[in-house]
């Protein structure tokens, strides 16, 4: 059986919703397009030579595949260093909200906290709060606990992360409480719940967390670069900024090649992946 969809064969048949749908349409391709031109043109501008990338009238295709350009921009600068502080980075964040934001998003969903509503109402509160306005306050932070060039400056914020926390939250509401208390009565502690129960259950909401930690890692220059001032510890975003973006005696088509490296990691990631980021926003919605 086939289910009916939003717009029936009768639908169809009148002029009107023939006009709204093919502007729909249209609407989406251009979207499309928008979108993914700047990705093609990436790419393509790195296969390109230095010669075709600065022509005029510029061409979108390249006219040979120059695949050296890929092996020079790797060598331009020590990107492995770079891309392991990134990936240290990315596992740090999410051990913290791992643990932290999941044991906090436990205790406020299965266990007795006091003002347990007005905790939780605290810190929706704070998602009304734009981002820029607490920079310089966690910067002033970071700077007084010593934490300059130091990987805990990223580590420890990211346990207070509300957005996360109120997943997490919404999504352990809906593991049944009579799983905790079949535990309890087998003399099982609130970490042995937390660890053994509510970790293994809440693996799909942690695996689109985990997306999400990682486009952060992977995109954020801003703050490292407020925080980093050893060229050592920069992750690959900000040293991309510096040394890519910046850099005045750089080919472009070697510049182009380098960020065609940069991005296709993320982008792999979200077309593996985006099922399970899919899935993760429904799950950890907001229940009526």
């Amino acid at each position: 059986m086939v289910e009916r969809g939003i717009l029936s064969r009768y639908d169809f048949r009148r002029p009107g919703v023939k006009l709204v749908y093919g502007l729909v349409i249209l609407i989406i391709a251009l979207m499309v397009v928008s979108m993914l031109y700047p990705i093609f043109v990436t790419l393509f501008n790195g296969l390109k030579t230095n010669a075709a990338v600065n022509s005029f009238p510029p061409t979108f295709f390249p006219d040979g595949w120059h695949w050296r350009n890929y092996r020079e921009g790797w060598q331009f600068f020590d990107m492995p260093l770079y891309l392991r502080n990134t990936l240290l980075i990315f596992g740090g964040n999410a051990m913290v909200i791992f643990v932290v934001l999941g044991a906090a998003a436990f205790s406020l969903s299965h266990l007795r906290v006091p003002y347990k509503r007005a905790v939780t109402t605290f810190f929706l509160m704070t998602l009304f709060i734009p981002p820029t306005t607490y920079i310089i306050p966690n910067f002033v932070n970071i700077k007084e606990l010593g934490l300059m060039n130091s990987f805990w400056a990223f580590w420890l914020p990211a346990g207070a992360n509300a957005f996360y926390l109120l997943l997490l939250k919404t999504f352990m509401d809906g593991i049944h409480h009579e799983l905790f208390e079949a535990a309890r009565m087998d003399g099982a502690s609130d970490w042995r719940c937390f660890s053994r129960i509510a970790l293994p259950l809440s693996v799909p909401i942690y695996s689109t967390l985990a997306i999400f930690i990682f486009s952060t890692a992977w995109n954020d220059w801003f703050w490292p670069s407020l925080i980093m001032h050893k060229s050592t510890m920069y992750p690959l975003s900000t040293a991309i900024y510096k040394y890519v973006i910046g850099a005045r005696q750089l080919d472009l088509n070697i510049r182009f090649a380098i960020l065609s490296i940069v991005m296709i990691p993320p982008i792999a990631v979200f077309l593996l992946f985006q099922r399970f980021i899919m899935r993760g926003l429904q799950l950890g919605s907001v229940k009526g």
